[in-house]
């Protein structure tokens, strides 16, 4: 996607999500492989090698979480309205730092202010052509399925309702295109932010800060939780520094925006 994410930082924290999903399928299997990130500086496509040939001892709290990686989902539905337990949150923070990075939950005008950047850059983004092509080429407002078989990008399915109230931060991939039957939910009126940072900013960091986005995620899927992502603010040259915490020890800004919550049922 090279207007939404023209350096691959994207794309490369991705692979880093599904780097530290082999790595727990590999820990539940009783391997420990040995991983090296960015191997060959001639290759720069090669992101990692694998070695489960490796003498040492399996992540016993990687492994705990393997189960995690098939229902693992990103969800765009309405949050409940509280906060997340202490010991649930202390989880959160300690599979972050098994990572190397670190996971702060922002105060309230520290998440305001993300919110403020958040819809900041949706405006930004309605107001760049060839950014919402690029949106409607990988967001399908058609079912899956008719009119070819796409195997990537965000299916309609996912979309999740539009914000009658409230600000939840959910990005909308309709792009202002009619959606067939989607309907309208309150959002919750104060949404639970996490921000998840590395020290820098470099790609062999953002291969390491996927890892650990997708740790979180398996720890908080395992905690009976569920997360939507807004990278939103991070893709705008004048908003990347913005999201930082004045008690924050980064030097560069978050790698993801996350929201963990139990859903509503609705």
């Amino acid at each position: 996607m090279p207007r939404t994410d023209p350096d691959g930082r994207g794309l490369r924290i991705g692979c880093g999500a599904a780097l530290l999903n082999l790595r727990a399928a590999a820990a539940a299997a009783g391997l420990a492989p040995a991983i090296r990130l960015l191997p060959d500086p001639a290759r720069p496509p090669l992101l990692a090698e694998i070695l489960t040939t490796g003498g040492g001892r399996p992540d016993p709290a990687l492994a705990l979480l393997a189960p995690a990686v098939v229902r693992r989902r990103s969800s765009r539905l309405p949050f409940e309205d509280r906060d997340i337990a202490e010991a649930v949150r202390q989880r959160l923070y300690e599979a972050v730092s098994a990572e190397g990075a670190q996971l702060l939950f922002p105060d309230a005008w520290h998440v305001r202010e993300v919110l403020d950047l958040a819809g900041d850059a949706e405006d930004l983004e309605a107001h760049d052509p060839g950014l919402r092509e690029e949106t409607r080429r990988w967001a399908r407002t058609e079912p899956t399925g008719r009119n070819g078989t796409a195997s990537d990008g965000v299916p309609v399915e996912a979309f999740g309702p539009l914000p009658r109230a409230g600000v939840g931060p959910v990005r909308d991939f309709a792009a202002g295109r009619p959606v067939a039957g989607r309907g309208w939910a309150p959002f919750e009126a104060n949404p639970r932010l996490a921000l998840l940072g590395t020290a820098h900013d470099a790609p062999v960091d953002w291969l390491r800060a996927g890892q650990a986005l997708e740790r979180v995620w398996l720890r908080a899927t395992t905690d009976g939780l569920v997360a939507s992502v807004t990278s939103q603010p991070l893709e705008w040259t004048q908003s990347t520094r913005a999201p930082r915490s004045a008690v924050c020890r980064w030097r560069v800004p978050p790698t993801r925006c996350c929201s963990t919550r139990r859903p509503t049922r609705t």
